[in-house]
């Protein structure tokens, strides 16, 4: 069957059903969406309308809610009798990509709907998923990509079982979110004079202006369609760090507001950070409102990592507010800041997560850690009753080469090959139980500098992420199984037209 991820529990028998346009369906009304999701992916490429059936029998496809099972989990049974999936309310959209995987890789074909009888194997399924944090980290800051690309990337995302797109909305060198109250944002911040050409060290640019931002109504749509498939799309404001571009568009932001900014063309960290006047807090906490009415995802990300500190030790403004909060040194103002906006978001009942960085000077009680920098990071915070989620780049960075750089396109460095992902745990040896139950999973990082277009994004991404989709799933084993399963499962991807590195 090669499934991917691989599920928990399969038992299988002789013998298979026939999916045909005659195939009915019959869905509780709670399944209306999972039903929707069944069409769409199942029916319509099989060119069965699965219209509705009065009862269950051989010709049928039953959708059940069962509130006794986990939000992820589902139950699949396919026999003689037809088939009845029964799942949590995110375990139903799970089980429609199984079923999805079961039929022939021609489902996957984009065109005309194929007619006749689709064969899928009797099978009994019982899958859960063991981590309740499985995504993927998209930069759409350093290079903006289509909004039809960031659907697609949900959906592949989706069929591998994935329910978190993580995206890295704002950084030095661009501004991607509109924000009505403050406009420039995006007139100024969206855009660039140029970009750099070959790898960092060269210092070439292309001498071409570069930009583009999402509007809102765009971003509630891909938010809308992500919720249909079970994905939660977690966005992130990065700050104080990593705000070139809004400086640029209000100076006033800066530690130095009298100087005039372009938005960063080069990539790397730079030195320019918010300052942190109440004013200051207030643009954040502006800017977050807007957010938080677009994503109603329980964790807000607001980046906290690679903040110079140069600004803020060596401006006068900053080390008078310093003695004002009575704070000792740049590491503990990091952390009162960190702590403005995690009260923030706890008075309108979101979450905040961030970047490794945000432990420097103290961890704000509630916040959660994203550790990329290695497993350290995540190891204290989960010590500390704190949440976590596992994403060192020496595993997780899919801007990373993935094999020898000879023979590859450009990236940022660093090797990160598929059997390396594979072989992952995300729960670090030596934490205790209680420890690692605040071990939320685990994602995949897609930073962008060195990714300029969808097509480079799908290679880079698979098939790595397909081996990171089964280690967030919890069901990885030993590797030369799962390249076999990976065999069949391109033939998958190539009726999808998903770029993938061979």
């Amino acid at each position: 069957m090669h499934l991917i991820p691989r599920p928990a529990r399969v038992t299988t028998t002789p013998g298979t059903w026939q999916l045909t346009e005659t195939t009915g369906l019959i869905a509780d009304p709670a399944a209306g969406e999972a039903a929707d999701l069944l069409r769409e992916l199942v029916g319509r490429p099989a060119g069965s309308k699965l219209a509705p059936a009065a009862e269950p029998g051989p010709g049928t496809i039953r959708l059940r809610v069962d509130p006794a099972l986990a939000d992820e989990e589902y139950r699949l049974s396919v026999s003689a009798e037809g088939v009845v999936i029964t799942g949590g309310r995110r375990g139903l959209p799970l089980a429609v990509q199984t079923l999805r995987q079961l039929l022939p890789a021609e489902i996957f074909a984009t065109g005309p709907a194929g007619g006749g009888a689709w064969a899928v194997p009797y099978v009994e399924i019982e899958d859960a998923p063991r981590f309740g944090w499985r995504g993927v980290m998209l930069d759409v800051a350093r290079h903006w990509y289509p909004v039809a690309f960031l659907y697609r990337m949900v959906d592949l995302a989706a069929l591998h079982k994935l329910n978190v797109i993580h995206l890295h909305l704002t950084d030095d060198q661009g501004w991607r979110m509109e924000i009505e109250r403050y406009p420039r944002l995006t007139e100024v911040g969206a855009w660039r004079a140029e970009s750099m050409l070959g790898h960092y060290t060269e210092g070439r640019y292309d001498g071409v202006p570069y930009g583009g931002f999402y509007t809102k109504r765009e971003l509630r749509d891909l938010v809308a369609h992500a919720r249909t498939r079970g994905i939660t799309i977690v966005p992130e404001i990065d700050m104080p760090g990593h705000m070139r571009a809004a400086i640029a568009a209000y100076p006033e932001l800066g530690d130095d507001p009298g100087r005039a900014l372009p938005v960063a063309t080069a990539w790397g960290v730079h030195e320019q950070v918010l300052n942190v006047s109440e004013e200051t807090i207030a643009f954040c906490r502006h800017v977050l409102e807007e957010v938080l009415d677009v994503f109603p995802s329980e964790w807000i990300h607001i980046g906290g990592d690679e903040c110079p500190k140069r600004e803020w030790e060596e401006s006068p403004r900053t080390q008078a507010r310093l003695r004002e909060l009575g704070l000792p040194d740049a590491d503990a103002l990091q952390s009162w800041f960190i702590g403005r906006m995690a009260a923030f978001l706890a008075e309108h009942g979101r979450r905040l997560i961030g970047w490794d960085e945000i432990l420097q000077g103290g961890l704000t009680p509630g916040a959660t850690v994203m550790s990329w920098r290695g497993e350290e990071g995540g190891i204290d915070a989960a010590r500390a009753g704190h949440d976590a989620v596992m994403c060192p780049h020496t595993h997780t960075y899919f801007d990373y080469y993935q094999a020898e750089p000879d023979g590859e396109p450009l990236a940022i460095g660093g090797l990160t090959t598929l059997e390396q992902v594979y072989a992952y745990q995300p729960i670090p040896s030596g934490l205790d139980a209680e420890a690692a139950g605040h071990v939320l999973g685990t994602q995949a990082q897609l930073w962008s500098e060195y990714l300029p277009t969808p097509g480079h994004v799908e290679y880079m991404a698979f098939p790595r992420l397909c081996a990171l989709a089964e280690v967030a799933w919890g069901t990885a084993g030993e590797y030369a199984e799962f390249t076999e399963r990976l065999l069949a499962h391109r033939r998958r991807l190539d009726h999808l037209g998903v770029a993938c590195r061979r």
